[in-house]
């Protein structure tokens, strides 16, 4: 049974920071890309950022220098560091795994509000 389970989403003020955890199970972890993806209310679901299984990395431009992705292979764990957040990066950050399938978590609300 495929399972991704995000973890530490909260409420943060503008210019602080949260780090997201994504725990996954069921399938060879270090073969798939994994990725963050982010929707808040009213707009579509988009990528933050991704780590290919070869740990190359790519960036939603208004997260470069900001955001930062992580995997642990051993631990089949992936990690989105966020610093210097703003209100515009409220939304539900959602874990994802592709390779031949895809799979998703279920979110962790980020609200970044003073």
């Amino acid at each position: 049974q495929v399972q991704l389970v995000e973890s530490g989403g909260g409420l943060v003020q503008p210019g602080g920071s949260l780090r997201l955890s994504c725990a996954a199970s069921g399938f060879i972890f270090s073969t798939y890309a994994m990725a963050w993806y982010r929707q808040a209310p009213g707009s579509q679901r988009e990528k933050v950022a991704v780590i290919m299984s070869t740990s190359r990395t790519d960036y939603l431009d208004s997260v470069k220098g900001r955001f930062t992705i992580s995997r642990d292979d051993a631990k089949n764990m992936v990690y989105l560091q966020m610093n210097s957040l703003k209100p515009e990066d409220t939304a539900v950050y959602y874990c994802n795994a592709k390779r031949l399938q895809e799979y998703w978590g279920q979110g962790t609300q980020v609200t970044v509000s003073s």
